[in-house]
C-alpha cells in the first residue's frame, strides 16, 4: 500500500508544480507571470488569468537580477475574455503561438518596433479586434494570425 501511494505521489507531483518561474505585480498592481528564457537571460510572459488593461514592464528585478522581458509566450493570454488591452514593451522581440487567441474583449493592438516575429494563430478568434498595427521590423508572420477576427478592419 505504501509503495502504491508513493508511486501516485511521484506521478502526480509534477502536475501540481508551478507553471511559472516568477510572479511580479506591475505598476498597476496586476500580477504578471513569467518563465525564464532558455538561455536564462530574459523573461517570457506566460499563462495567467488576465483581464482589463495589462501593461507589461520592459524589465523585472528579482533575486538581485534585472532581466528584460523578451517574449510573449505561447498561449500567454489565451482565453482571457476580460482582457481589453495589452501594452507590450520595446524589449519584446517575439510574440509566440496563440498568445492572444480567444481574447474576445481585445479591440486593438499596437505591436512595438522591437518585435521581429509573430507566431501562428496569435489573434485567432479575437472577435472584437478591429485594428492591429504591425511595424516594419516584423519579418515573419506565421500562418493564420487573424483567423476568426471578424471585426478586423485595419
Amino acid at each position: 500500500m505504501k509503495q502504491q501511494l508513493l508511486l501516485l505521489v511521484m506521478i502526480f507531483l509534477p502536475m501540481v508544480a508551478s507553471a511559472y518561474d516568477i510572479a511580479v505585480k506591475n505598476a498597476d498592481g496586476v500580477t504578471i507571470y513569467y518563465n525564464y528564457s532558455s538561455d536564462g537571460e530574459g523573461l517570457i510572459v506566460t499563462s495567467g488569468s488576465y483581464s482589463g488593461s495589462v501593461v507589461i514592464p520592459e524589465k523585472i528585478t528579482c533575486k538581485n537580477r534585472t532581466l528584460k522581458v523578451t517574449s510573449i509566450g505561447r498561449e500567454a493570454f489565451q482565453g482571457c475574455s476580460g482582457l481589453t488591452s495589452v501594452t507590450i514593451p520595446n524589449s519584446v522581440t517575439f510574440i509566440e503561438y496563440c498568445a492572444f487567441r480567444d481574447c474576445i474583449g481585445l479591440t486593438s493592438m499596437t505591436i512595438p518596433n522591437s518585435v521581429t516575429s509573430i507566431g501562428a494563430g496569435v489573434f485567432k478568434n479575437c472577435i472584437a479586434l478591429t485594428s492591429v498595427t504591425i511595424p516594419n521590423s516584423v519579418t515573419l508572420i506565421d500562418y493564420g494570425p487573424f483567423s476568426g477576427c471578424r471585426s478586423l478592419r485595419s
